[in-house]
């Protein structure tokens, strides 16, 4: 093992989003003593799992990480110092809400170590944050990033379109006003209705309505190309960088390296020997935490990963990024070319202008990239 990618999951926040299907719980009270210990004693234990790996990014996700006490992130950080060998220009990034933003945490934040900070924004217009079920508004949104900037040396923030109503204009717009307050970095959703949220049982009953195919389609092409002319090209699907302000941590998981997962339901991926093998946690909070506090960790599922696992791995993530997946990697993992392993199903793909195949590697073309889950499919469909 070399370069190691380490995952921290806060899962708690303050409310939750109608839109949101990610592991993340509101309680009460929450005893961060109690949560320091457990996620220290869960780092002590995949570094035993690690030795020989050099820790190249940390990120604090969730849930809402500015959630928690910086002693809590700063501690953190101190111990994974001292159990991996930490690489002197370590990405360490920390997910926050504008409404769980301040000065002095900020301040306290980045004393603790955190170099790169990720802003749930999710939109500029007052309107379009209520129905997100957002706690700021713009005006905290603004307030937040320019703190950010003030604060980390790297920040990013993320905005979400095809939301209801919404036109080419309205979201030209608003990306100008978001490349305004930019630094080197963005992410842009597609609003998508995720089975088990809140929005899943209004969209349902037809409370609200998203753009159609074409209007969501022409949304995307107005993201790709406002953001390219602005030196901000799409480096994976939702991401915009200036060349070399890509989040290393998440190529971590698009190019299929290694990385341990922390926290309740915290996935991870190690390769051992000619083996990789894929972790999973305990996903509630509670089940996670009495486990790690009886065993020393929350770990559920750990399963080896099969050629053709490793395959569809390597594809599903890879083919994310607009430099797709390099043949020698693609290679190495599963012990075959793209031809011999995708066999008929490529030629049809290629062909029809939504995959790109040379010496290089396989990659989606700008037509794939905005049909990416129809290309996928019929790629791996056996």
């Amino acid at each position: 093992m070399s370069g190691l990618a380490l995952y921290i999951h806060w899962p708690f926040c303050k409310s939750k989003c109608p839109y949101c299907d990610f592991n993340s719980h509101v309680r009460d009270r929450i005893d961060q003593s109690r949560w320091r210990a457990a996620l220290l004693a869960e780092l002590a234990h995949w570094a035993g799992e690690t030795e020989g790996a050099a820790v190249t990014s940390i990120f604090f996700g969730g849930g809402t990480p500015s959630l928690m006490e910086p002693a809590t992130v700063a501690a953190l950080l101190a111990r994974a110092r001292a159990l991996w060998p930490v690489a002197e220009d370590c990405e360490i990034t920390l997910e926050a809400n504008p409404t769980s933003v301040e000065a002095a945490r900020f301040r306290a934040l980045r004393q603790a170590g955190v170099n790169r900070v990720s802003l749930g924004v999710q939109a500029l217009d007052d309107r379009a944050l209520r129905f997100l079920g957002r706690g700021h508004d713009a005006r905290e949104a603004r307030a937040a990033v320019g703190l950010a900037r003030d604060t980390f040396p790297r920040f990013s923030f993320d905005l979400i379109y095809a939301r209801p109503g919404q036109d080419e204009s309205a979201w030209r717009a608003e990306l100008t006003q978001a490349l305004d307050l930019a630094a080197d970095h963005l992410s842009l959703y597609q609003l998508t209705i995720e089975p088990g949220t809140s929005f899943a049982t209004t969209y349902a009953r037809g409370d609200f309505a998203l753009p159609d195919e074409d209007r969501a389609a022409a949304l995307y092409e107005t993201t790709q190309e406002t953001l390219e002319a602005s030196g901000l090209p799409a480096y994976e699907i939702s991401n915009h960088a200036r060349p070399g302000a890509e989040c290393r941590h998440n190529l971590a998981y698009w190019e299929a390296r290694d990385w341990v997962g922390v926290g309740p339901g915290a996935h991870g991926r190690l390769t051992s020997g000619p083996g990789r093998y894929a972790t999973r946690n305990f996903k509630a909070p509670e089940t996670w935490l009495e486990a790690v506090e009886r065993d020393g960790r929350g770990t559920e599922e750990i399963a080896r990963l099969g050629p053709s696992q490793r395959r569809d791995e390597l594809l599903l993530m890879g083919l994310r990024l607009a430099r797709g997946v390099a043949r020698g990697r693609f290679l190495a993992a599963t012990g075959r070319n793209f031809e011999d392993a995708l066999g008929p199903r490529l030629a049809p793909l290629i062909e029809g202008g939504f995959l790109e195949l040379d010496d290089a590697g396989l990659r989606a073309t700008a037509a794939g990239r905005q049909r990416l889950n129809a290309v996928l499919a019929g790629l791996l469909a056996e």
